[in-house]
């Protein structure tokens, strides 16, 4: 948090003075999806601890760059982290501490860390540093609950975070029918993937029973009260929000019925977050957060069918009574019997293009899932009359214009007749056609 605070204010510094838009401003625009460094400011005075740490890795780009100021930045930051350990070390009475560093930064920056031991030898010659692979959660679990000792299990814990069933994911597997990818003509590579997307279709068809029960179990929830959640991370997390975005200006619906949850938060929509995917116990803590009860419904998103925080929120919106769906693109996905889903969607699109690429078949199979799931629902709760969108939002030029073009159709008026309605009804299609 402290890297990234020093170099917002260096970048909001540069442009107060001389309106200076250097390299660092614009990995930080980048990184944000901001347009100008206006916006930035504007993001400043609203953003959160945590979305701020989240532009540490520009530091360090910056500091490998050659940046003077973000490398001093990382040294300082090193050196004051080395001191408070030595700190605590003498307050302990420990002369050779063993020293567990955890979180992302350490995880993902091998070269801080060498840092920091580098600072901290010279302080503390016996101390033993390492990076712990363990979740900082049961860290705090065993705090929480001081008068017990550590849980046998805490240290028994795998690591691998189902990495070993991600190596015999299908998406995982090579496709033989584009193992000379690299060789290929442009005409060629248009040729395959349109030939792939036939397996999209394929694997829709394979699981329309489970697809049914998908649907009637969401719009069952809706109309009795209850909200539709999408978890995910990644491309399903990105393809989950975007699924969620389009349900209230389509269908006229509260922002709160149809929801998504992304591993990382709003910063992972446009960039990625190093090990966001990995925290199981952050997925269950999004889920909480959102006050999920048993009248929900919370369908989670993973191609592999492994995402640790995917499996987080299903585990935690089970505890809490909602009922579930599993959606992935790996049928082969281990399936122990502790795992118990409402619905369990496996699309069979089989290996990749490009080997691993979930972006590609999975993607375009998990979004017309989720369109299914949530367009069915729908109109299930009565959002569309024949093929039409009488609750869509006319928010803009077009969708003013299609409104107007609907209720002409509907009311058998002129065009200028309907958009009269339409004003006078405040731009509510639905109320325009009752009337």
């Amino acid at each position: 948090y402290n890297l990234a605070v020093q170099a917002l204010r260096r970048v909001l510094s540069d442009y107060d003075i001389d309106q200076r838009v250097g390299q660092l401003s614009q990995s930080i625009l980048h990184r944000l999806c901001l347009n100008k460094l206006d916006d930035l400011v504007a993001w400043a005075l609203t953003a959160d601890k945590m979305s701020v740490a989240m532009l540490a890795p520009v530091v360090f780009e910056a500091a490998k760059r050659g940046h003077k100021e973000m490398l001093s930045a990382v040294h300082g930051g090193a050196q004051i982290l080395a001191a408070f350990t030595a700190s605590v070390a003498k307050r302990l009475e420990l002369e050779a501490p063993e020293v567990q560093l955890t979180g992302g930064l350490f995880v993902h920056h091998p070269d801080y860390v060498e840092l920091y031991r580098e600072y901290l030898n010279k302080i503390l010659p016996d101390a033993n540093v390492s990076v712990c692979a363990l979740s900082g959660g049961l860290g705090a679990a065993w705090l929480a609950l001081h008068d017990l000792p550590a849980p046998a299990a805490a240290a028994e814990t795998p690591t691998d975070n189902g990495v070993a069933d991600l190596a015999v994911a299908a998406t995982e597997q090579r496709n033989p029918r584009s193992s000379r990818l690299d060789k290929l003509s442009t005409a060629e590579l248009v040729d395959l993937f349109v030939t792939e997307e036939e397996f999209v279709r394929q694997a829709l068809a394979a699981t329309h029973e489970q697809l049914v029960a998908a649907v009637e179990l969401a719009s069952s929830a809706l109309q009795n009260g209850g909200r539709l959640f999408y978890v995910g991370a990644g491309t399903s997390g990105r393809l989950g929000v975007l699924d969620a975005s389009e349900i209230p200006p389509t269908f006229g619906t509260a922002p709160q019925l149809v929801q998504g949850i992304i591993a990382g938060g709003a910063t992972a929509l446009h960039s990625a977050v190093e090990g966001a995917e990995d925290q199981t116990e952050a997925g269950a803590l999004a889920v909480a957060e959102r006050s999920v009860s048993s009248a929900d419904v919370v369908c989670g998103i993973t191609a592999s069918g492994r995402t640790p925080f995917v499996l987080g929120a299903l585990q935690r919106a089970r505890e809490l009574g909602a009922r579930t769906i599993l959606l992935t693109c790996n049928p082969a996905r281990a399936s122990g019997g502790a795992q118990h889903y409402d619905v369990a969607i496996d699309l069979p699109t089989g290996p990749e293009i490009l080997t691993g690429s979930t972006r590609l078949k999975a993607g375009t199979a998990t979004k017309l899932a989720l369109n299914i799931i949530s367009t069915c629902s729908m109109i299930r709760l009565g959002k569309v009359r024949d093929n039409l969108m009488v609750d869509v939002n006319a928010s803009n030029v077009k969708l003013r214009d299609r409104a107007t073009r609907l209720v002409s159709e509907l009311r058998g008026c002129s065009y200028q007749d309907a958009a009269s309605v339409l004003e006078q009804a405040n731009w509510n299609v639905r109320t325009a056609l009752s009337d």
